[in-house]
């Protein structure tokens, strides 16, 4: 191998190709990847989908504002949320007979929005409206009507209008490439009232009119919180032969609880490191066994913590994790949405403080949290993967000759003694140094190539902690923003011209923990 630095265009940061000589002397983690050796096409499954709060805050300027900056720069194909059926979308009515009246105007403008943005529902069919409503039994500062509906007919002649008038507007080939998700964890009495059997009905109902309006179209369930719906679920559909195409469930990585809608509990991390990844592939196993072993595998909610009050998913820990838990699980599901792409997300009321513990992977001023650029490093790579010898990397290749290299170093810490996430993770978390990397890349080409090479973890794309160093305000003048979001920026930490021959390149990179470093190598 023979390595000749041409130029250095940009460095910035920490020196990445020598050690400090203040730090410990670790062992190296050597990574080695072959691009030549083509292992398979890359997992679609990180960017399939991802979650948003409600359907009326998609309406908001702020909302879509976000959202294209997160299609730009990201790319999810499906946007799942709740509320679609909700009063705020002015869906459905009686009048003074009792006649069902049917209003699809905001329900239009946040779906014409979303095809705008190049990305498609993933439809989540909830909740109650109040004049079909059984009860008034309510969740969420909006006030969501979690009650069955008071008269199956009228439920099955909102769900036959609605899919009748997307497919007129839309057109059948276009809402076949839809997902139709019957309700919201309905495991959970926060979300349903009835009892599982009238779930059950709800769903055949509701899955039985999609399917006599468009066959085609892709209709599943049961969203659940906990796994122990699922096998009764797929045990209901084969039994009672009630058209389904995928299971829908919902996962947190968190050691206790799965419901907290007004966000005052406690969490814990949970440090397994079969979290997350052990419910993904005990849910596939269940449908490979099931009577329906066809079935899609969408997780539809996922995230560190369940709870939007959880300062974790502000801090750069998130990052690792979600990176860690997606190669991992990818092999099992088709989707993993990560809950949620913004804190603009109101289930608790409108937040008070600029960084809160939001579910968001950009918060209320769209600055870009760590978690954001787990997700932006996942964009940058190529649609085939290339051979590695390092599980904590994903390695990939363009046809235009690049190779990406993403890897990270995860660890999981526990809040100690008695303490919850809600006081730790509030708290700043510098970084222990750990083994650097001893990158190698063969299989390239001969010939120049810009290297890039992109880094979050603590403070580097690291938006919370500098927000602390700020005295953590409780609103942002303009000039906070604009330097959080200097400091969250994505920009290369290193962009060099390097010359390869005899196809390799080696190259060395200190790291810390819960740092994820992505390298970009471009022929010029």
């Amino acid at each position: 191998m023979f390595l000749r630095r041409i130029a250095a265009f940009l460095v910035l940061g920490a020196p990445l190709l020598a050690q400090n000589p203040s730090t410990p002397n670790l062992s190296v983690r050597e990574i080695a990847v072959d691009a030549a050796h083509r292992t398979g096409p890359h997992s679609s499954t990180p960017l399939m989908t991802v979650g948003a709060g409600r359907a009326n805050e998609g309406l908001r300027a702020d909302w879509q504002a976000q959202l294209a900056t997160v299609q730009k720069e990201i790319g999810f194909r499906y946007l799942r949320f709740h509320g679609l059926l909700h009063d705020d979308m002015g869906v459905y009515a009686e009048d003074s007979a009792g006649h069902a009246m049917y209003n699809f105007q905001y329900v239009d403008a946040l779906y014409d929005a979303l095809l705008a943005q190049h990305i498609r529902p993933f439809v989540e069919l909830s909740f109650m409206p109040a004049q079909l409503a059984s009860g008034t039994k309510t969740v969420f500062w909006w006030k969501a009507n979690v009650t069955p509906p008071k008269d199956m007919e009228k439920w099955n002649g909102l769900i036959r209008a609605l899919m009748e008038h997307w497919k007129e507007r839309y057109g059948e080939e276009e809402i076949a490439r839809w997902y139709f998700e019957v309700w919201n964890e309905p495991d959970l009495d926060g979300f349903w009232s009835g009892t599982r059997e009238q779930y059950f009905s709800l769903y055949k109902n509701t899955a039985t009119e999609i399917k006599t309006v468009c066959a085609a179209c892709r209709v599943g369930g049961p969203a659940s919180a906990r796994w122990e719906i699922e096998p009764a679920w797929l045990d209901f559909i084969a039994k009672n032969h009630v058209p389904a195409d995928f299971l829908s469930t919902h996962t947190y990585g968190v050691v206790q609880g799965s419901f907290d809608a007004d966000g005052h509990a406690g969490t814990v991390l949970d440090t397994k490191p079969d979290s997350i990844v052990g419910r993904v592939r005990d849910s596939r196993e269940r449908i490979a066994h099931s009577a329906t072993p066809q079935l899609e595998l969408h997780y539809t909610e996922w995230s560190t913590s369940y709870t939007p009050a959880d300062p974790i998913h502000d801090q750069y820990i998130s990052a690792p994790f979600i990176l860690e838990k997606l190669k991992a699980a990818s092999p099992f599901a088709q989707s993993m949405s990560y809950w949620t792409f913004t804190d603009i997300f109101e289930e608790a009321g409108p937040r008070f403080t600029p960084f809160h513990g939001g579910f968001g992977l950009m918060n209320y001023e769209g600055i870009r949290k760590p978690a954001y650029f787990a997700y932006k490093f996942l964009a940058a790579l190529g649609p085939d993967d290339v051979a590695t010898n390092d599980a904590e990397s994903w390695t990939t290749r363009k046809q235009d000759g690049s190779v990406q290299v993403l890897f990270w170093s995860y660890k999981a810490i526990a809040p100690p003694g008695k303490e919850t996430n809600q006081t730790f993770y509030k708290r700043e978390q510098p970084a222990q140094t750990t083994a650097p990397v001893a990158l190698t890349v063969k299989g390239l080409k001969d010939g120049l190539y810009r290297m890039q090479v992109f880094r979050v973890g603590y403070e580097q794309n690291d938006a919370y902690t500098a927000y602390l160093h700020m005295g953590s305000p409780s609103q942002l003048t303009r000039a906070q923003v604009t330097a959080l979001q200097a400091a969250a920026s994505g920009d290369p930490e290193q962009t060099e011209a390097i010359e390869v021959n005899n196809g390799s390149v080696a190259e060395r990179f200190s790291m810390r923990e819960n740092d994820a470093v992505l390298v970009v190598l471009t022929p010029e």
